[in-house]
């Protein structure tokens, strides 16, 4: 598991992306509701023990909160985190495509210099 430090935490939330079971834990979050381990670990073919470290993870990552309800532990997504990682995403594209957009016109001007 990754620590969490501020410059990182776009990379903590790649990492936690990284596992396609960590993956469907969120995708089972998404619609906004709390889940304990037991119900999560009923849902896939993992342990409750595997459940809780892959819940361990999603938390350092800022991806789940969890809170107690009596003596159960439930967790919820926490989506700003995905949010973030969109908008990282979105940010690099973008400067891959205006690269790529100077390199097309310069092969433009080449190719017109040829004629």
């Amino acid at each position: 598991m990754r620590l969490e430090t501020p410059a990182d935490a776009v990379g903590n939330v790649f990492f936690a992306l990284a596992d396609d079971t960590r993956r469907h834990v969120l995708e089972r979050l998404g619609d906004g509701s709390t889940v304990t381990p037991n119900a999560l670990a009923a849902q896939l073919p993992v342990t409750r023990q595997a459940v809780a470290k892959h819940l361990a993870v999603l938390q350092a990552a800022g991806l789940v909160t969890k809170s107690r309800a009596g003596r159960e532990t439930r967790y919820r997504l926490q989506p700003q985190r995905l949010t973030d990682a969109a908008a990282w995403i979105a940010a690099v594209g973008g400067q891959w495509d205006e690269r790529l957009a100077r390199l097309d016109k310069l092969l433009g001007e080449r190719r017109r210099g040829r004629r």
